[in-house]
């Protein structure tokens, strides 16, 4: 998939290891850079469901429109599909084998 971030500080950060490991810690960093690499890896979104220690799902609530896969518990990469338009199935969900382009939001405990 391609990938694109919410703001070029996030973008500097996440494509530089040792930034990445400066902001998140040595074990939170390369998870995430372990995620991003897979993301970056997978054709389309849907190859994500079968990563079963990723745990990509969509996000409920505030956050609809949102997925998110784990990084070091309780923190999880959140990113939201970037394709236009989005690709829906006819039921109106989103089409997670049609989805190519991701845009990365940031790094949270969705749970705090």
């Amino acid at each position: 998939m391609d990938i694109v971030f919410k703001n070029a500080k996030l973008e500097k950060i996440c494509n530089n290891r040792d930034s990445v490991e400066k902001k998140y810690g040595s074990i939170q960093g390369k998870l995430l850079m372990r995620r991003l690499d897979e993301l970056r890896a997978a054709e389309n979104l849907d190859i994500l469901r079968y990563l079963p220690q990723a745990r990509c799902h969509e996000l409920k609530g505030n956050k609809q429109g949102q997925l998110s896969v784990d990084l070091k518990h309780p923190y999880r990469l959140i990113f939201e599909p970037a394709n236009n338009p989005i690709p829906l199935k006819d039921d109106g969900g989103l089409d997670w084998k049609k989805v190519t382009l991701i845009r990365i939001l940031g790094v949270e405990d969705t749970h705090g």
